[in-house]
């Protein structure tokens, strides 16, 4: 058994508010820096962008993860984010979700099934008029081996349980899907002590990535999963996750949840006040 760093939310150049360096070659350089093994590709489903990963990358040995072909160090995982926007309880809500996939062939086949629900081209992370647990079921449709967990789960805006977008329950979520939702994402705005407080929650498996906009070491890796696998492959890493073996996921690396936007820190009256 072998340790791997892992940062499965990131960015490309394509998405708003992100770095111009979110190019593989940065990525690659600053995540051997920061100590990363394996990184996602981020918006794995843009066509500008799935174009480049499919010149640049080349998968190892069938493992379905890909390392750059002008050389490195990382290991690049297929992944992207995607945004849903559904009707319920008379309100919209508006949810971001995770999604890793096997291969980029996966991804291209991903990509035709969801185009219809929105623009995928305008922004790495597409927006999709989409129940949630329809998108689901289209990804177990594509392979059962794609894995997706809520994104940031407690970030107001856009966070599964977020005070301004969110729902109270992932069955309110993902619906009949739920069965199919393994893992949720702590965010910047909380952490794995924060999220043990719930016991809903309990049988899903704690995940931690950074969502960086930046290719460099303040961002890239600020919050991490460690893994604890027999070999470095694809498969190996979903299947920790749907286990939720301890054995197989260690820990988190977490920021203070008081950096992140979403972190409030309750009024405690002073002594004598």
């Amino acid at each position: 058994m072998t340790k791997f760093y892992a940062d499965l939310h990131v960015h490309s150049k394509y998405s708003a508010a992100t770095s111009r360096e979110m190019t593989i070659e940065e990525i690659d350089f600053y995540a051997t820096m920061k100590g990363l093994n394996i990184v996602g590709t981020g918006d794995a489903l843009h066509g500008a962008w799935l174009k480049e990963l499919k010149s640049k990358l080349a998968e190892i040995n069938g493992s379905g993860l890909y390392r750059s072909r002008g050389g490195g160090l990382t290991l690049f995982m297929v992944q992207t984010e995607v945004a849903t926007i559904h009707e319920y309880a008379g309100k919209t809500r508006r949810v971001h979700h995770v999604i890793i996939m096997p291969n980029l062939d996966t991804a291209e086949e991903l990509r035709e099934k969801l185009r219809k629900y929105g623009e995928l081209d305008s922004d790495g992370r597409p927006v999709l008029s989409i129940r949630p647990a329809e998108l689901v079921e289209i990804l177990m449709e594509t392979s059962k081996d794609i894995v997706i967990f809520p994104a940031h789960a407690w970030t107001p805006w856009w966070g599964v349980f977020g005070s301004m977008s969110g729902v109270d329950k992932m069955e309110e979520c993902y619906e009949g899907s739920t069965k199919y939702l393994h893992a949720i994402e702590t965010g910047l705005s909380s952490d794995p002590s924060m999220n043990w407080r719930i016991s809903a929650l309990d049988k899903y498996m704690l995940l931690s990535f950074s969502d960086s906009h930046s290719p460099y070491p303040y961002r890239l890796g600020r919050e991490a999963t460690v893994f604890n696998l027999k070999e470095q492959t694809y498969r190996e890493v979903a299947e920790a996750i749907k286990s939720r073996d301890p054995e197989k996921i260690l820990m988190t690396i977490e920021v203070n949840p008081a950096y992140g936007k979403g972190f409030k820190t309750p009024d405690i009256p002073l002594v004598g006040s």
